[in-house]
């Protein structure tokens, strides 16, 4: 015979809705699980920062981070304290000897990172669960003091969802969604905020630069061209790809012989490293730019990246400082563009340079003096060859087309892997090597001319540049920086000569990909790799995606991240709200933001408020118990309310026992038991026929 219990699973499983105990057995446990999970958020989070770590803070986040996994599916013990904080100390002893504090971006990052993973092996309470998950999110938001880009941000929202439905997960004290449901949750309360953040983001008053004092290293490690130059620096920059700044010509695009972006004039040698040289004189715009010039004359809007130094790069000779927002500028004698502060954020400018060199008869006598000056004993064999070259030249113009002619026909070659050079570097290259990069030949005919009486001196920044496209953006990159010399040659004043373009013209014409020799991926897989169909077609398809998402790149920095207060009153215009000050913006955002999250909340508090219909039949059994005198109490649950409904001394027929007992039964099933949730993981209402079940029980109870 069997019971009311029995018979209701047997009913259950031929409608294939109850689930045997079995499947449950091929799951971990919820709190394994839910550890499980939180971990998988902690690792999100940590990844991004992994790029700028140190290698040992790295790698004792992941001996951590799998520690802890370990104790989780073993079911171990967390490890005791006499043993966390000595390892704690340790570490943030050795933060500090890394960057001689523990204040600051860099510094204060570390520590974050290497407490979180310390306090995962520290979870003893509820509370340290809810400090692991909000030191996730404050982590989360330090990633941007290193990107700000697209990928980041779609890494962090998806960083963001899991967190939330880790929340989640650890919120449920009785049954637990499945994972896909939770995940669907955590996106939705994300997508809600989405309104309000949008609000935020284009009416929150704009202000220049951050609302709180940023560490004094929140602009540090950028990549980019210094302030110096020796043997070997600009050659490492070849090997990047990152982005250094990009164009927009107003005017017709110059060709690609004169698409040099002036950087740093170095002036100053020591024997080994160029560096800029004392500023001889005030600055004075009208001297240092060159008369203008429709004819030669070229407007570029230039969005650069951060590079944590004070330059801006423009072609030429610009005839204008630009302006920036917050930030004043000038122009050197020397035609460099100089801000007033480092540039540790992204910017955009608008500048016109004259592709037509400055005429100048006349040249102060300090920039004279240091355009002549040479380190004592250093190059003996230059200095020989330099006063040769004098002697059997006449006029300066002859001996530049001199050393020229000798870096075109003396065997000289263009690599990005020259040979060590000694003590007297100038003698070791020209003589021995002839083997080098840009700052090679750059550096050593500007010291060919100082010996031989002719004032020079060093340009450092970029040549070149990549038309995307897509959105006829040129894209310079850290791997088009470049060096070239001026030398002083009356009437026409400094005028641009590179010595690399004897050796190796077509760097002037094309990128630099095309002028090395292919000593990566192709040297590895054979040099008949590159002459193959599908190897053209395949790379044709990357620069086209390339191209695209270089593309997207650039608009999200444009109309995001470049989102200024000019550009915030540009909307408000266009929306009619153009003669509002700050105090009537705020008001006007608290006021639309407040209609933003009535319309979010307003429905969930709504639906609140509806009561599940399982519930509801429950409900009215236990009110039909209770106008005959069996009312339930309080502390009673459905399994201890049936036993004194069904118990000897109840006033309740052996029939409407019975139906109690069935009743009982498949409601606590259906409530507390098997899952009854969809293919896409909704929890709904159990079936139709499983509620009518339900109902007839009911009214067999009286």
């Amino acid at each position: 015979m069997t019971t009311p219990v029995q018979h209701l699973k047997s009913e259950l499983e031929s409608t294939q809705i109850f689930r045997s105990s079995s499947a449950y057995m091929h799951n971990l446990p919820r709190d394994k699980s839910d550890t499980l999970l939180l971990l998988g958020a902690c690792v999100m989070v940590l990844l991004p920062h992994f790029l700028h770590l140190s290698w040992w803070t790295s790698a004792i986040c992941c001996g951590l981070l799998l520690w802890r996994a370990a104790i989780t599916m073993r079911g171990q013990r967390l490890p005791p304290m006499w043993l966390l904080l000595p390892l704690a100390a340790l570490s943030m002893g050795g933060v500090y000897l890394d960057f001689r504090t523990l204040l600051g971006r860099d510094a204060g990052v570390a520590m974050l990172v290497l407490l979180l993973t310390f306090k995962l092996l520290e979870m003893r309470a509820r509370r340290d669960l809810f400090v692991v998950l909000l030191l996730s999110f404050f982590l989360l938001l330090t990633t941007f003091f290193y990107s700000q880009s697209l990928p980041s941000l779609l890494w962090m929202i998806a960083t963001l969802v899991l967190i939330l439905t880790t929340q989640l997960s650890f919120q449920y004290t009785g049954k637990q969604p499945p994972l896909k449901q939770r995940l669907r949750l955590g996106g939705m309360i994300l997508a809600m905020a989405l309104p309000l953040t949008l609000i935020l983001f284009l009416l929150f008053p704009r202000i220049q630069g951050p609302l709180w004092g940023l560490p004094g290293d929140a602009h540090g490690g950028r990549t980019g061209l210094s302030d110096s130059m020796a043997p070997g620096n600009i050659s490492q920059l070849a090997m990047s790809d990152d982005i250094a700044f990009r164009v927009k010509f107003l005017d017709p695009q110059p060709a690609p012989a004169k698409l040099y972006w002036r950087g740093v004039v170095l002036t100053h040698f020591d024997g080994r490293t160029w560096t800029p040289g004392l500023t001889s004189r005030a600055t004075t715009n009208d001297e240092a730019a060159a008369t203008p010039n429709a004819a030669t004359s070229v407007r570029q809007q230039i969005t650069m990246e951060p590079n944590g130094q004070r330059w801006l790069f423009a072609l030429e000779t610009p005839q204008a400082p630009p302006a920036l927002a917050g930030i004043s500028t000038r122009i050197t004698p020397e035609h460099q563009i100089r801000a007033a502060r480092v540039i540790g954020e992204r910017i955009r400018y608008d500048v016109v340079s004259n592709l037509a060199p400055v005429v100048s008869e006349r040249i102060n006598p300090v920039d004279l003096q240091q355009a002549l000056a040479l380190p004592q004993n250093y190059n003996p064999r230059t200095r020989e060859f330099a006063v040769n070259l004098r002697a059997r030249t006449l006029g300066d113009r002859a001996l530049v087309n001199a050393v020229l002619h000798f870096f075109r026909n003396e065997n000289f070659s263009y690599t990005l892997e020259p040979p060590l050079l000694g003590r007297d570097s100038v003698d070791d290259f020209l003589f021995s090597s002839r083997a080098g990069f840009c700052e090679h030949y750059a550096s050593s005919f500007v010291f060919l001319m100082r010996a031989a009486g002719i004032p020079a001196r060093v340009v450092t920044g970029y040549q070149g540049g990549e038309t995307n496209p897509v959105d006829n953006m040129m894209t310079v990159r850290q791997s088009d920086a470049h060096a070239w010399a001026e030398v002083w040659l009356p009437p026409h004043g400094w005028v641009r000569v590179d010595p690399t373009a004897a050796v190796a013209p077509n760097r002037i014409e094309t990128q630099l990909s095309n002028v090395l020799p292919h000593s990566f991926f192709g040297g590895l897989l054979g040099p008949e790799l590159g002459k193959s169909n599908w190897w053209s077609a395949l790379s044709d398809a990357a620069s086209i995606a390339r191209a695209n998402w270089e593309a997207l790149g650039n608009g999200w920095n444009q109309w995001v991240l470049n989102y200024t207060p000019a550009r915030q009153q540009g909307l408000l215009r266009w929306l009619g709200l153009g003669e509002f000050d700050w105090r009537s913006l705020t008001i006007l955002m608290l006021a639309i933001g407040a209609v933003a999250a009535g319309t979010v909340t307003l429905p969930l508090l709504l639906a609140r408020n509806k009561a599940n219909p399982l519930d509801t039949v429950y409900s009215a059994l236990c009110a039909q118990m209770a106008r005959r005198g069996l009312p339930r109490h309080k502390h009673e649950g459905p399994r201890t309310y049936e036993r004194r409904l069904c118990a000897n001394d109840s006033p309740l027929s052996p029939t409407a026992k019975l139906a109690v007992q069935r009743f009982m039964s498949l409601y606590e099933i259906l409530r507390y038991g098997a899952d009854y949730s969809n293919d896409d993981g909704k929890d709904t209402i159990p079936p139709a026929p499983l509620m009518a079940k339900l109902k007839l029980l009911l009214s067999q109870c009286r």
